[in-house]
């Protein structure tokens, strides 16, 4: 049975297999230390019995009042792991401590519009559009493409606020959030 474990600084030197898929947004170590750092309890790896890194999640709590919120940085399941709930787990320990250690009002992250199969996940586990962001991801090369702000209320936001009346046609640059 695999583990779902806090993120250590040596997993560095062994999620390779986890990054290298083309959906996986990269980072320098510096990024990933800094998290590892201020919220660690926010950065996990689902590991295999022999020891492989099968996924991992990496977020933050950030915003102010009633836009407290965890945030989804990065979540990647290798290849040969999909389709077995790893994601959900990952997804539902991020929310759990994003409700019960930092109180927040809701989970965001945000999806290339074009990976309708990650968006198609997130709303089986609860995620909604809050609004498109034009040009948020930029390969640099006059490459853009849009994503989308989804959402999913956590228990401290009895009316929903978090998720109410923008949507995909709801849209903002990057330079706006």
């Amino acid at each position: 049975m695999s583990e779902l474990r806090r993120f250590r600084t040596t997993d560095l030197f062994r999620f390779n297999n986890v990054n290298l898929d083309v959906l996986t947004e990269t980072y320098n170590i510096s990024f990933y230390l800094t998290y590892l750092a201020r919220w660690p309890d926010l950065f996990c790896v689902q590991e295999s019995p022999s020891g492989t890194i099968m996924g991992y999640i990496m977020g933050k709590a950030e915003g102010r009042n009633k836009d407290w919120h965890g945030h989804v940085t990065a979540i990647t399941v290798a290849p040969e792991y999909r389709r077995l709930g790893l994601a959900d787990g990952m997804m539902k320990l991020l929310e759990n401590v994003s409700e019960k250690i930092y109180d927040g009002y809701f989970v965001d992250l945000f999806v290339r519009v074009s990976n309708k199969v990650a968006i198609g996940m997130y709303k089986k586990f609860g995620y909604s559009v809050f609004r498109r962001v034009n040009g948020y991801y930029s390969s640099g090369d006059n490459n853009e493409e849009d994503a989308f702000d989804m959402r999913k209320p956590l228990p401290r936001d009895e009316k929903r606020e978090s998720v109410i009346e923008n949507g995909e046609n709801n849209i903002v640059k990057p330079e706006d959030l």
